[in-house]
Formats: C-alpha cells, structure tokens, sequence
C-alpha cells in the first residue's frame, strides 16, 4: 500500500490549500476625544420648550502602526441636537473612539474595506453606550444611536472618491 503525502488526496491529486484563518484580536479600545456641550442649560431654557431633530454623522480613519500587523481605527460621531421649532442647538456630542487591532490573515486587497467596515462594527456597541450615557448625564433623555451600516458607508465612500476624481464632462 502506498503512503499518502499531505500533498495528494487519495486519488492522486493534489489536495485543495487550506485558506489561511483570519484573525481579528482587539488589543485596545479607547476614547480619543470627547467633547459635549449643552446648550440648554447654557441659555435657561426648560425641557418643556424644546422638541429635538438629532443628527447624527459618523467617520472613520484607519492607519497601520508600527507592530507587525497592527492597526489603529478611529471612529468619529458627531451628534447635533436642534430645536425643532426654531432650529437653535439644544446639544452637541463629538467623539472619536479608537481601537487597536492585531489583524493577520486577510489579504491586502481586502484589508482597507475589513479595517473600515469590521473594525468599526466591533467598537459601535461601546460607542452607542457612551453617547448614551452622556446625553443622559447631561439632562437628556439617553440617546440609543441606531445602528451604523458601515458596509454602505464604505461603499458611499468610495463613490464620493470616483466621483471626485472623475474628470468634468463638458456639453
């Protein structure tokens, strides 16, 4: 009987390469800037004379450090409060909250889309929680941000990118 090597499968042919394992490990999770500043109490006014329109704006940046496949993902919200009646700014929220990631197997082609979509969707619950606790430290209802679909950002971001690069068409 002939011994099978790790190349071959039983037929004789070679056996299929074993995709190599993505690893994600979060090494660190921080707030890098926080900012709230309550409008509302700064100009007297009661609860009872506001209705609130919340904006919410989000960003993302993502660098590789220095260690071995190691990367740092920052993600930026901005969260803007404003009277409904006369538009005047009731709240304004702006945090950038970081992350440190160990990320090894993921090809390089697909490795900016995974740190601005994967990274982001690992620290949103602790970012949602933040601003929640702050606008409710602040005199507020506590804001429960919805869920941030960083697929469609990326995707909007890229064609902002094409779209700005493109050249100008002339009638």
């Amino acid at each position: 009987m002939a011994e099978e090597t790790p190349a071959e499968n039983g037929n004789g042919a070679a056996a299929p390469a074993q995709p190599q394992q993505v690893r994600m490990q979060v090494l660190a999770q921080y707030v890098r800037d926080l900012s709230f500043e309550n409008v509302v109490v700064q100009k007297g006014l009661s609860a009872g004379e506001v209705q609130p329109d919340i904006q919410v704006a989000v960003s993302l940046d993502a660098r590789k450090r220095p260690a071995a496949n190691q990367f740092e993902v920052i993600t930026k919200f901005k969260v803007t409060s404003k009277n409904k009646a006369n538009g005047d700014t009731l709240f304004l929220l702006e945090l950038e909250y970081g992350g440190t990631f160990l990320i090894e197997g993921v090809a390089d082609e697909q490795l900016h889309p995974f740190l601005l979509i994967e990274c982001p969707r690992m620290l949103f619950p602790f970012v949602r929680r933040i601003i929640s606790d702050v606008t409710r430290d602040g005199g507020f209802p506590a804001l429960n941000v919805d869920q941030v679909d960083f697929l469609s950002l990326y995707r909007q971001e890229l064609a902002r990118r094409a779209q700005a690069q493109a050249p100008d068409k002339v009638n």
